[in-house]
């Protein structure tokens, strides 16, 4: 595959960033060296891993394999909420930089907003602002901030966040969200694209993957229905982060650049929002219920 065809986002600080990203969330360490290698293989340029993962070691170790120059890989992780804080958000970068052998990290979100302890989460975000006028990392942003948390971190930020990535695809849009980052320049960041991440408590089972829509415009096309939903991301100015372990699927939501959806599919697939989260709502997450302590490097 021509890597020049992946298209790149320019970021609100003038950084490219590969549209679509190889995600590793939930991928234990012991498979993750080789789903990296075989992502970076078939064409991906952009690895999107957290401290959470527990797999940024992994992640490190097959970007040195892979014998693709550190410049051409664009590498994004996540500080846990145990380390928020200044100074602990501080040491939560030296630990993830260590951890996947880099000096500069390309992307350095905050993984959730502490709705409970929003100070806390101000100060992690001042370390990021820190960080990045050292040049230690190359962009900032947040993950899973819904519209309250966005406005309250833009009343004090001196930097604007450049990415939010959120749970986003046809089932689960957030238009609301995604309406405001693009309002402020904030690149809009899909988790669970395809709708895998999903498990839907009110008896309906239904997968974006079987939706009747979503697989009639892919047999218009001659694609997947996976592949219709990373399109339609695609086109509507959206960075995706796909994860998968299996070698031909990794290749698959690749392939995604030879078909155009036209106004009416996008409209379509736009059409089957249902309203119902499948992750968790950021809202819940507190230190009592999801802090854990991220080991040292």
């Amino acid at each position: 595959m021509n890597m020049n065809q992946i298209p790149n986002l320019t970021l609100n600080n003038g950084v490219t960033m590969p549209a679509l990203g190889y995600g590793v969330f939930q991928t234990p360490p012991e498979q993750t060296i080789a789903a990296v290698e075989t992502a970076l293989r078939a064409g991906y340029r952009h690895i999107d891993t957290a401290a959470a993962y527990d797999n940024e070691r992994q992640v490190g170790e097959a970007i040195r394999n892979s014998g693709i120059d550190r410049s051409e890989i664009f590498v994004e992780t996540k500080i846990w909420i145990s380390d928020y804080g200044y100074d602990e958000t501080l040491h939560a970068f030296d630990k993830s930089a260590a951890k996947l052998g880099v000096d500069v990290i390309d992307l350095l979100l905050l993984h959730q907003p502490l709705t409970t302890a929003f100070d806390k989460t101000l100060a992690a975000y001042r370390a990021l602002e820190e960080l990045y006028a050292q040049g230690k990392v190359r962009a900032i942003g947040v993950s899973n901030f819904m519209p309250g948390d966005l406005q309250s971190l833009l009343a004090t930020a001196k930097v604007v966040p450049a990415v939010n990535q959120i749970e986003a695809h046809p089932y689960f849009q957030q238009t609301e969200v995604q309406a405001l980052d693009a309002a402020n320049g904030i690149v809009t960041q899909a988790w669970s694209p395809i709708g895998g991440i999903t498990f839907y408590r009110d008896g309906d089972n239904r997968s974006t993957l079987e939706d009747t829509t979503i697989v009639a415009i892919a047999a218009e096309h001659g694609k997947t229905p996976a592949q219709v939903m990373l399109r339609w991301h695609l086109q509507q100015g959206r960075s995706a982060i796909p994860k998968s372990v299996t070698p031909h699927r990794i290749e698959e939501n690749l392939d995604v650049l030879d078909f155009e959806l036209s106004d009416a599919e996008l409209g379509r697939i736009d059409g089957l929002e249902t309203g119902v989260r499948g992750g968790p709502d950021p809202a819940t997450l507190s230190l009592e219920t999801f802090g854990r302590p991220i080991p040292e490097a």
